[in-house]
């Protein structure tokens, strides 16, 4: 088992935009190995105070462990950032922090099954109390549904091909393993020299279906705005262009001047409002060159931060 230790991402933009100060109230949606919070704790010093989620029971004894020193200063839940509404009060906090995705602790770590880099058994699981895993999904969904989840979470043009010679080889043997996985999709889509592994897509796409990524994200961006006081920040890092749509499309919306209705923005349908939000950067930030020299997974990067007017 290896420890979790986890590199934070853009971690002076991050406070840049979250701005900590003593006496104020934050939350990390996302605490992993610690290192936002340890941050935004110190930065808030003396008496400013965190509130911090995650349902990786790991990610929560790290944290625990890296923050201890903080002592009351700190409030820590296993649990989703989704349900953050249910802890906090309505507009008590001054900074929220979603850093989305996956942790290179849980990439590193075979026995979670995330990557196919080592063998591990078909897991995927972030949140190990919940039922449903990789290998479940895996051996008993239809071609078809399979197929639509390699495209639209993974992107995967070839996901009917990989599709059906994943039912083709369960017919014979149920799949239990990441390496079995990986050499299905490796022998259906030869690799011919790409520089990125053929299983990548659909390996990412199995972990945000097992996980309903995008729907915790629309849950969890839903419950931080309804936490957050005027004038406060919502910082958001994502890694997947799933992912980096909806924090826009959320930005977006609260920082327009007017309101659609039935959803659709037509211009004839508009209704003035004041925005409710201001977006601090119109473009995403991304790490400099020097940080992803550093840290290779921080390439995908990208930080939307909003201030709630």
């Amino acid at each position: 088992m290896t420890e979790f230790i986890h590199e934070p991402v853009l971690l002076e933009e991050v406070l840049s935009a979250l701005q900590p100060a003593t006496g104020r109230l934050y939350v990390d949606g996302t605490v992993g190995g610690g290192g936002h919070a340890e941050a935004i704790l110190e930065a808030s010093g003396p008496d400013g105070r965190l509130v911090a989620f995650d349902c990786d029971d790991r990610a929560v004894a790290a944290a625990a462990q890296r923050l201890a020193k903080f002592g009351e200063r700190l409030e820590l839940h296993r649990s989703s950032f989704a349900e953050m509404a249910k802890r906090l009060t309505k507009s008590s906090c001054d900074g929220v922090l979603l850093d989305l995705g996956v942790s290179s602790p849980q990439l590193d770590e075979a026995e979670r099954g995330f990557s196919f880099q080592a063998e591990g058994p078909l897991d995927m699981r972030m949140d190990r109390r919940q039922p449903v895993n990789a290998a479940q999904l895996v051996n008993e969904l239809e071609a078809g549904e399979l197929a639509r989840i390699f495209w639209e979470l993974g992107g995967e043009r070839r996901s009917r091909r990989i599709a059906r010679a994943i039912v083709e080889q369960r017919d014979m043997q149920r799949l239990e393993t990441t390496t079995q996985l990986a050499d299905i999709v490796e022998r259906a889509c030869p690799r011919r020299g790409a520089r990125t592994h053929p299983a990548t897509g659909v390996f990412q796409a199995l972990r945000m279906a097992v996980n309903d990524e995008l729907g915790q994200v629309q849950a969890g961006l839903d419950a931080a705005w309804s936490v957050l006081k005027p004038g406060g920040c919502l910082a958001v890092i994502t890694f997947h262009s799933g992912e980096d749509r909806l924090v826009k499309q959320f930005s977006r919306c609260l920082a327009r001047p007017y309101t659609v209705r039935g959803g659709v923005d037509v211009p004839e349908l508009r209704e003035p409002r004041e925005p409710l939000a201001r977006e601090l950067s119109r473009k995403a930030v991304k790490p400099g060159a020097a940080e992803q020299e550093r840290n290779p997974r921080s390439r995908s990067a990208q930080l939307r931060a909003l201030e709630k007017m």
